[in-house]
């Protein structure tokens, strides 16, 4: 039994849940490592803490389940099978008796709950979702290894895109250099939808690149991240094309002032919170605290956004091992649009920064 699937069993004796269901695609992949996007279909890992384990997927991934290193039964179902029918009778041939299921409640839709609730009838749902965040939380050295692999593919994506600025090319044409470049390197899947905005687009923290072409004088917002081996990396960076104006540059400067700073107060011990507010200060204080609109930085592993969100209200303590994003950034409409995101990992007295693009002003 693996180190993840023991603790988890362990927490169900805690709890006396005689049967886990868990069916996020990105847990399933931590605790089993069979990394599968199922679409519509099911796909789950089903736990006891008594009895072995299950794996369920569909028929056409059987071999690859087996083959991700899963040593346990691998339930396979074809598209005219019920799959619940072949749970049911393996959950029952396992526990004789069950009364708490535990599911993520976020995940676990209302006809899979209907399923579940129908065939142990009287059953009470259990989050597992706190669990599991837990159990993600602190990244064993192998996680960290593809975690700084994801990082140095990341930091070149950037490179690639900087390199890629012309005037009058459009943000996609440089979105489309920039997935080419990764797809040679061997990368098959972005961490999330690649970013590329400029001028007052990058003004828009969650802006959509289209057809407007860069031009003098404009900041370009790069946000991005590449998927290795199941672990993803998330980098931002400002590029300028050409001189931009004082109000630009102090914008600029202002949040690599503060990401410098957050940067600098991270490690055990700390509240997320400090982290947050630290920069959030720097920023408020030069007079861009209302353009401020995000939390600094997210939890980064299997997910490209997990627990914990480092904002000004969370009080949980770093711990050595975690490992997230810092991202202050200020968008002033008609402006400018800036921020700046690394990677960093929670050492044993400080922190060590994964991601390592330039990021003082950069003019091209």
């Amino acid at each position: 039994m693996n180190k993840r699937l023991t603790k988890l069993m362990d927490w169900m004796r805690e709890k006396d849940v005689p049967f886990s269901f868990i069916t996020t695609p990105e847990n399933v992949f931590y605790l089993t490592g069979f990394r599968s996007d199922p679409h519509e279909r099911l796909l789950g890992v089903a736990v006891f803490p008594e009895a072995e384990p299950f794996l369920v997927c569909p028929k056409m991934e059987v071999n690859d389940a087996k083959n991700s290193g899963w040593s346990f039964e691998v339930v396979g179902y074809t598209d005219i099978e019920n799959p619940w029918d072949m749970i049911d009778q393996r959950v029952k041939s396992r526990s004789s008796s069950v009364q708490r299921i535990a599911v993520e409640k976020q995940h676990l839709n209302v006809e899979r709950y209907e399923e579940l609730s129908g065939r142990f009838p009287g059953a009470a749902f259990i989050a597992a979702e706190e669990k599991m965040e837990q159990l993600r939380l602190i990244k064993d050295q192998d996680e960290l290894a593809r975690l700084k692999k994801a990082a140095e593919y990341a930091d070149l994506a950037v490179k690639t895109g900087a390199e890629a600025i012309r005037e009058g090319k459009s943000e996609l044409e440089i979105l489309a250099e920039i997935e080419f470049e990764m797809k040679k390197q061997g990368i098959a899947e972005m961490s999330f939808s690649t970013m590329v905005l400029t001028g007052k687009n990058a003004a828009s923290p969650h802006g959509t690149p289209g057809a407007s072409k860069v031009q003098k004088g404009d900041l370009v917002l790069f946000d991005l991240g590449v998927v290795y081996e199941g672990y993803c990396s998330d980098i931002t960076r400002t590029i300028a094309f050409g001189e931009i104006s004082d109000k630009q540059r102090e914008i600029y400067e202002t949040v690599l002032k503060a990401e410098l700073a957050a940067i600098g107060a991270v490690k055990p011990g700390m509240m997320a919170k400090d982290i947050d507010l630290t920069a959030r200060r720097i920023i408020t204080e030069a007079g861009y605290g209302e353009f401020f609109p995000h939390r600094l930085g997210h939890g980064l592993g299997i997910s490209v956004h997990e627990y914990p969100g480092i904002t000004e209200k969370n009080e949980l303590r770093l711990e050595e091992g975690m490992v997230f994003t810092i991202e202050p950034g200020i968008y002033v409409p008609d402006v400018a649009g800036v921020r700046i995101e690394d990677d960093v990992y929670v050492t044993a007295d400080g922190v060590e920064i994964l991601t390592s693009f330039p990021k003082e002003l950069t003019i091209v």
